[in-house]
């Protein structure tokens, strides 16, 4: 594996473009700077890993990325579009649809199927029931998880719970699939599964943003940017000597 430096791209090429990000929080009479002048370029189609340590910046990030928050300072162009001008309703849409997140806890609904769950943003999207349900179905089989579509979280181990939460980021058919940790609360087997998911997502085309701190993990994408103190310390492409096929199990 070797690394090199991750040339600027073409502004008309990008899908994220952030521009001296600042992000404040005042604790008392404590300003935290949790992002301080942070730029950050991603195009569509790219697997990104942020890494970073505990209160480096890289979940405050991600939360921006994620239209769940809002900058303190500086400039975020999502799809061509400044979010700082967008409305609450457009951030909704914008993180219904355009935004497919993956956490660490699943954030599955219990008492749900599988189907269910996966089909629970096309129901705020307000797709018509037969639609809803062959774009949940098709999301579950990207996944290899369709033969358990009637089976609720409690009946699914840590690996196809995941895999249920990866096929709901899916089903919206999002600009980009964004992950903080999605394998934080799985054994090491198991989480190489799901990474060799997301090695075979990115290879039919999805964009892909994983927020992690283990090494491992960030191994898997094709580009690796580490925070530091709020700050962008590194920006490095990964070479794979072997790409994952779309086809492959």
């Amino acid at each position: 594996m070797s690394s090199t430096a991750h040339a600027a791209p073409d502004p008309r090429d990008l899908l994220i473009d952030i521009v001296d990000m600042w992000k404040t929080y005042v604790m008392g009479t404590t300003e935290v700077h949790a992002l301080r002048g942070l730029d950050l370029q991603v195009r569509a189609g790219e697997y990104v890993a942020i890494m970073g340590a505990s209160g480096s910046g890289k979940s405050t990030l991600m939360n921006l990325m994620g239209c769940l928050d809002t900058p303190t300072r500086g400039r975020y162009v999502l799809h061509g579009r400044s979010v700082s001008e967008l409305n609450e309703d457009e951030l909704a849409r914008i993180r219904n649809q355009e935004i497919g997140f993956v956490f660490q806890t699943f954030n599955l609904l219990a008492r749900a199927s599988a189907l269910q769950n996966v089909e629970l943003p096309l129901i705020y999207a307000g797709v018509a029931p037969a639609e809803r349900r062959a774009r949940a179905e098709e999301a579950l089989r990207q996944v290899d998880l369709l033969e358990r579509a009637k089976h609720r979280p409690n009946e699914l181990s840590g690996g196809q719970r995941q895999r249920v939460a990866v096929a709901r980021a899916l089903v919206t058919r999002p600009a980009i699939l964004l992950a903080d940790e999605p394998t934080g609360n799985l054994d090491s087997t198991t989480s190489g599964e799901i990474m060799v998911l997301f090695d075979r997502l990115h290879a039919l085309g999805n964009t892909i943003i994983v927020v992690t701190h283990e090494h491992d993990i960030a191994a898997h994408a094709r580009r690796i940017v580490s925070i530091r103190d709020g700050r962008k310390a590194t920006d490095e492409l990964v070479h794979h000597p072997t790409l994952v096929s779309a086809g492959s199990p």
